[in-house]
């Protein structure tokens, strides 16, 4: 029996990939079995035999590498060659059409909305006579969380598929003339993947919280030292002392209503914190409602009004907050709104974390851990990658250190031990 012929295609539009084909490879644990593909637009296929059925069902569901997450960039003009991020998507598909792998791969002409840093890089560069951009970025555009980059069926063939995708975005690089290729927030076990490709390694690191299996906030407080314990009380107290109610939203809850009460929190605070909002109005409304049961907003009403709120995206074990904003600005309304009710509800719902964005040492003081996050990178000029190299090579010894410090200043008893894995 001979293997079905393969094909690598760059796609300029990840609507131009079925939905449960893609799926299939980013969230297999997400997709049905079917005995024939549907006459519908792609959204179900008929499952390859090498498929491991265990390892797909024991994959978490990762919201943001969804065909509906993605494709609601897209279709919202968040994503798109005019706003510095043309989508070029690395396809591997057998003569078939059917999907064995993906990698959600973007040109850019500048470095803003990926929170891994590099305009060092880019700057030295240039001043040297090359020019860094345009370069690929293969990530998930303006969101620091950890997840798969390559995305391939479960299977027997699934390392010689990551394989070919490093292989396909190197030779994608140099067609398309670009410095580089930077695979941002990937899982470690990519990362070493990667590496063994020739890509440069790079650590970094941000505060997730870890749920013991707590019954109830009180009982997670019951885990901090007692001065910790007292200051968190506090925060919850005063942040609500103007007259705030506090509501979760998802599903139906989420009406354009609300969306345009939200839009406006992030148009504040985002033009003040950024400079310019990188998600347009109507991306809201779409992924609003390909991906209702997977969104919580957490919102804020005062005086009969919204006044803040914050939009997180569930995955199966982990809850994901985004970001942020407000109208009106409350002492500790911020940390309320963000990461204690982030946490009230991963223990009503039994998830095992909240991730809750780049940056913010202040997270640590809150019962948030550090946590190594990970990206690789493919420099083109030898001399450019020498010189980065040098650096992450210096670079992961002080993040390492760093996250042992902080580790040590975790706020939790000493009698205690808080799994960070």
């Amino acid at each position: 029996m001979t293997s079905p012929a393969l094909c690598i295609k760059i796609i300029p539009s990840i609507l131009d990939v079925p939905a449960a084909q893609w799926d299939a490879c980013a969230n297999p644990s997400s997709f049905h079995d079917v005995s024939e593909p549907s006459a519908g637009p792609g959204r179900d296929l008929q499952v390859a035999p090498q498929v491991d059925r265990t390892k797909a069902q024991q994959a978490p569901y990762n919201p943001f590498i969804s065909h509906d997450f993605l494709s609601s960039l897209e279709l919202s003009k968040s994503v798109s060659a005019r706003a510095g991020w043309q989508p070029q998507h690395l396809v591997i598909a057998r003569d078939d059409g059917t999907v064995d792998a993906v990698a959600p791969t973007y040109l850019k002409s500048h470095s803003r909305g990926e929170y891994v840093f590099d305009r060092g890089w880019a700057e030295a560069y240039e001043r040297a006579g090359g020019n860094y951009y345009p370069k690929l970025q293969v990530a998930v555009p303006f969101t620091p969380a950890t997840g798969r980059r390559l995305l391939v069926r479960p299977g027997p063939q699934a390392d010689p598929m990551r394989t070919a995708l490093a292989a396909g975005l190197v030779a994608l690089c140099r067609q398309r003339e670009a410095s580089s290729v930077h695979v941002t927030f990937l899982p470690d076990d990519e990362w070493d993947h990667l590496g063994q490709q020739g890509f440069l390694q790079r650590t970094d690191r941000q505060f997730h919280w870890y749920n013991a299996d707590y019954a109830s906030f009180d009982d997670f407080l019951a885990a901090l030292a007692a001065r910790k314990r007292k200051v968190i009380r506090r925060e919850r107290r005063d942040a609500m002392a103007s007259d705030i109610s506090l509501h979760w939203l998802t599903g139906s809850d989420l009406t354009e209503s609300v969306w345009d009460a939200f839009f406006a929190f992030y148009m504040e605070t985002g033009s003040r914190k950024w400079g310019r909002p990188y998600l347009t109005r109507e991306f809201y409304s779409i992924v609003g409602e390909r991906m209702a049961d997977r969104i919580l907003l957490v919102m804020a009403k005062r005086a009969g009004r919204w006044i803040a709120g914050a939009i997180n995206f569930i995955g199966s074990d982990t809850l994901f907050g985004r970001h942020w904003g407000a109208i009106e600005h409350h002492p500790f309304l911020h940390f309320e709104v963000c990461y204690y009710q982030a946490m009230e509800y991963a223990i009503a719902h039994r998830l095992a974390c909240v991730e809750a964005g780049a940056q913010g040492e202040h997270k640590l003081s809150r019962g948030y851990l550090p946590k190594t996050t990970y990206s690789a990178h493919y420099i083109a000029d030898p001399a450019l990658r020498r010189a980065i190299a040098d650096y992450l090579k210096r670079e992961r010894v002080y993040v390492d250190a760093d996250v042992e410090e902080l580790e040590a200043c975790a706020p939790f008893r000493k009698d205690l031990t808080v799994d960070a894995d």
